[in-house]
């Protein structure tokens, strides 16, 4: 691992335009109420503790996970559609925009090798898959949405970029031309294309590579066309402000929520699967795409418990849910596309 894949944290113009944040205090990004980042008597040392010496089961599945690899640069670009690659990158066309979120491609959720490796199978594209983006969107700069060998391979594919505030400074130092990064606070927006409006809204979660933390923001998206709202919800705990967002901008069409990586230690940064579905709800949601699972264990549950759990519990909320295989065509205009519970052949 090289130190300049831990990025680089605002200075300077951008570190002056962070101090005057509504949400920046104490030299650091806050959540919108108080989030630790652990639970009560837990500790960062006990964790790791209990991590290196205590098994848990099937952390990881021991057959490849199924996917189909879709052609991109073939898709027609009249088609609006979204593409998974696993856990929470994914490719969206939609009006005639290609928009890449989160793209994580080295096969690693961390730049130690062979600490957090991708399941087999899950890991089957590349930045040379990935046609020219109009739009990259970065939701926080932790090493599995913002993955320095992907993002310095498609460097020359990426036309704008768009993340929160401070983010840009990782990009910048990676050698991104900073004329073509667009950084944005909470409750700000931006038309990425006439009568397409992009909206920066709260997630409860935290930033940070190295020692420091909380020098640049987290953010989670909402995307209007004037045919569709969809929500790009990042790594989020569950708390008021999706009901907020609702209310706001709802109902939506799809939310994208993260599913998977949670953890009794944690409960604050991260969603369980019940709290998905009240996520949803509050959202005024009619489709849930889950994401943050099918690629990387950063977590002790069972690598498949998201999706069985999410499924058996939406048994009694009824939403639609988008669970694709990775590569799969998603066509988000049509809310009767059935999906395969993949989840449950693999071993």
């Amino acid at each position: 691992m090289g130190i300049i894949e831990f990025g680089k944290n605002p200075n300077g113009e951008r570190a002056k335009r962070i101090k005057s944040s509504p949400n920046f205090r104490d030299g650091q990004f806050q959540n919108l109420t108080d989030t630790p980042q652990f639970a009560e008597n837990q500790n960062l040392m006990g964790i790791i503790v209990e991590k290196l010496f205590k098994k848990f089961p099937n952390l990881r599945p021991t057959s490849p996970i199924p996917n189909v690899k879709t052609d991109l640069h073939q898709l027609d670009l009249k088609r609006d559609v979204l593409i998974w690659f696993g856990h929470s990158s994914y490719y969206l066309q939609i009006d005639g925009l290609r928009i890449l979120v989160d793209p994580a491609f080295s096969g690693n959720a961390f730049p130690v090798s062979n600490t957090i490796k991708s399941f087999k199978g899950s890991n089957i594209y590349s930045v040379s898959d990935i046609p020219n983006i109009d739009y990259l969107l970065i939701t926080h700069d932790h090493y599995d949405h913002l993955d320095y060998q992907t993002l310095i391979a498609l460097k020359s594919k990426v036309k704008n970029v768009i993340c929160g505030l401070g983010t840009g400074s990782h990009l910048e130092y990676w050698g991104y031309d900073a004329r073509l990064i667009i950084e944005k606070d909470w409750g700000e927006n931006l038309e990425i294309k006439k009568d397409i409006q992009l909206f920066v809204e709260p997630a409860r979660h935290f930033s940070g590579r190295g020692l420091t933390r909380n020098k640049t923001l987290w953010v989670s998206y909402v995307l209007q066309t004037p045919s569709m709202k969809i929500y790009l919800g990042g790594d989020s705990g569950y708390d008021s402000h999706f009901a907020e967002i609702g209310n706001k901008h709802g109902p939506f069409d799809l939310v994208i929520l993260e599913n998977g990586q949670y953890n009794k230690s944690w409960p604050y940064i991260h969603m369980t699967p019940d709290q998905v579905l009240k996520a949803a709800k509050d959202l005024k949601a009619k489709q849930i795409f889950p994401v943050h699972s099918g690629k990387f264990s950063l977590s002790n549950h069972p690598w498949d418990e998201p999706l069985k759990m999410l499924t058996e519990l939406n048994k009694n909320s009824n939403f639609s849910l988008v669970t694709p295989k990775i590569g799969e065509v998603v066509d988000i205009a049509d809310t009767n596309q059935s999906f395969e519970q993949w989840w449950l052949d693999v071993k």
